[in-house]
């Protein structure tokens, strides 16, 4: 944990970009019948019935200190998936960056292994000592700002059904396409300092722990 509250402190570095990455599943639901569409002081009115055509995964990476968020929609979330969009984003994105601090959860696909078994050896040679990975802690996943992120667009571009994964694609890219416009930024407070402060019961129970473990 202190380890992704340290890298949100640091001050950015040149040539360093700092980049909070996560996924989201989303279940794809078309309309059974046509909904009624919106009148002057009516909302659109939805049947319930809905059909299922299947899940699709959102892919995002969030830039601390840019503001500028980097997002791609695909129908699953395996090593080859993962590989890939973390190539395009060091490629098309931060080809300009020495290096990249990447905060992530503990998903097993989010490996440099996903990178040597999807990519070519010297690619994915590349891509490793590009990244330099921070792992969010088991259960700690709000320790990622890229869950933040995750709770807007649900709010703002996923509050309603979207049927193909087309449709999913054109609405979150012009999601983030607005928000990148305004370099909407997280304002993140939560530092080491107060982890150790509000978590101080934690703290004890794993230095206990970590004690009756070296007896």
């Amino acid at each position: 944990m202190e380890d992704v509250l340290e890298l949100y402190e640091q001050e950015p570095i040149v040539g360093t970009a700092r980049v909070c990455f996560d996924e989201r599943p989303c279940q794809l639901l078309g309309e059974v019948v046509e909904p009624l569409p919106m009148k002057e002081g009516k909302p659109e009115k939805q049947d319930n019935e809905y059909k299922r055509n299947g899940t699709a995964v959102i892919l995002l990476a969030y830039d601390i200190d840019t503001g500028q968020r980097y997002v791609q929609v695909r129908k699953q979330r395996k090593k080859a998936d993962y590989a890939q969009f973390m190539e395009w984003l060091a490629k098309e994105h931060y080809g300009h960056a020495e290096q990249i601090e990447l905060v992530q959860d503990n998903l097993n696909t989010h490996s440099y292994g996903s990178f040597y078994e999807h990519l070519p050896a010297a690619d994915a040679r590349e891509l490793a000592r590009k990244f330099n990975f921070h792992f969010t802690p088991k259960h700690g996943s709000w320790l990622n700002m890229a869950e933040i992120e995750f709770s807007v667009v649900a709010r703002e571009c996923l509050s309603r059904r979207i049927g193909s994964l087309d449709v999913l694609e054109r609405e979150v890219l012009g999601w983030s396409e607005r928000r990148n416009s305004k370099a909407s930024k997280i304002h993140w407070s939560f530092t080491v300092d107060t982890a150790r402060e509000k978590l101080e019961k934690q703290y004890h129970k794993v230095n206990t722990d970590n004690h009756l473990s070296n007896n």
